[in-house]
């Protein structure tokens, strides 16, 4: 993906698998951070071996490593309710 992301392109996320913007391995990627947020069970020993068929050991790491930061970093806004600040009169 080139550098900037469009309104399309964010867009799309909604049903990136579906969605010309993304490359498979886009998409891969996408997928591993759906499951990682919605159900990590459902990584399994097959998805890994679709993971390992298109990124480096290293990639992966860094794939979960920034996914799961991000959840972290959305959990932390939600128990702080910062995700939508009260308007200062």
């Amino acid at each position: 993906m080139q550098e900037g992301v469009t309104d399309e392109v964010v867009l799309a996320l909604a049903d990136f698998a579906n969605a010309p913007q993304f490359s498979a391995r886009e998409k891969l990627a996408l997928q591993f951070a759906e499951r990682m947020v919605l159900n990590h069970h459902q990584i399994d020993d097959d998805f890994f071996r679709n993971l390992r068929r298109e990124f480096a050991a290293a990639e992966i790491l860094e794939l979960g490593l920034l996914t799961g930061l991000f959840i972290g970093y959305g959990r932390l806004l939600a128990i702080l309710d910062l995700e939508n600040p009260a308007v200062a009169p």
